[in-house]
């Protein structure tokens, strides 16, 4: 039986979250529901972007993910069934699955169509809507019976990095702050890679700090392991898992991580200057 994934803006102190496993399991008792995150900030769609992109690839195929991130219910804005990766996506037709999808083709995309002729009766859409529809799919049902197929949802897209050749600079900026305070940027190890081969060095700018290496993992910051806590609160940069640009501070937290240290917030740029 599928796992039904639950993503959403909605926090864990209020009872929306409750609710929409309360439905669900009405519906099917006997499924398996999985939270990936409840903490997104609210109506952050890049955010969630990134987790849900980053998190659904270690689900088996056919899971269902709900996506309950700027979900909330308006009779002029479609809601979604998406299949792609192998993967069903419940979510508001507000450009958020174009940013996980950004570089992977939908194998279909369906308006969902229960409860449109009962428009007066939804007041959440994630519990009246999206739970009804992930029930479904979890007892096997097809997804050509709630919904028609449509050819295309809503496109947003990210904001890309970029050279400028008359300086030899490259500028991105910051699209992600992990619990760590470590901020990851919308620069990709490739598109860094392909400029560097032209140039002998580089140094990365942030506040006028200069970083000057870009390491492999966050451990290889430590050069003796028995002085280790020597280490604790120095910056570095580091492609991560998803081969994305990352200023980190060795063991930070939210309280003392690279976001504190540098000021940076999403949005902020990031420039790394060749030579």
């Amino acid at each position: 039986m599928p796992i039904i994934t639950l993503t959403s803006d909605y926090g864990t102190v209020d009872h929306r979250v409750a609710a929409i496993k309360g439905n669900i399991l009405q519906l099917n008792p006997d499924c398996r529901l999985v939270d990936i995150s409840h903490q997104i900030g609210a109506y952050n769609l890049v955010q969630t972007a990134y987790i849900i992109k980053n998190a659904y690839l270690n689900f088996p195929k056919e899971s269902i993910h709900i996506i309950s991130v700027d979900s909330f219910f308006h009779k002029d804005r479609k809601n979604i069934l998406v299949k792609a990766d192998g993967h069903y996506f419940i979510a508001a037709d507000n450009g958020l699955l174009s940013l996980i999808f950004h570089d992977l083709k939908p194998e279909a995309i369906y308006e969902i169509t229960i409860n449109n002729r009962f428009d007066d009766d939804v007041k959440f859409a994630s519990v009246d809507i999206f739970a009804p529809v992930a029930a479904h799919l979890n007892n096997g049902g097809l997804p050509e019976l709630i919904g028609r197929k449509i050819k295309e949802y809503k496109e947003i897209t990210f904001q890309k990095p970029y050279f400028k050749e008359t300086e030899n600079i490259m500028i991105g900026e910051v699209m992600y702050v992990d619990n760590f305070g470590n901020c990851v940027t919308n620069i990709p190890r490739n598109y860094f890679e392909k400029t560097a081969v032209n140039f002998n060095n580089f140094e990365i700018n942030i506040r006028n700090i200069l970083l000057k290496n870009i390491h492999r993992k966050y451990t290889d910051i430590v050069t003796d392991w028995e002085k280790e806590t020597e280490y604790h609160g120095k910056a570095s940069a580091i492609f991560n898992e998803q081969d994305l640009l990352e200023i980190t501070i060795y063991k930070g937290t939210s309280r003392n991580g690279a976001n504190t240290l540098f000021g940076l917030k999403v949005g902020d740029k990031i420039y790394i200057q060749f030579e």
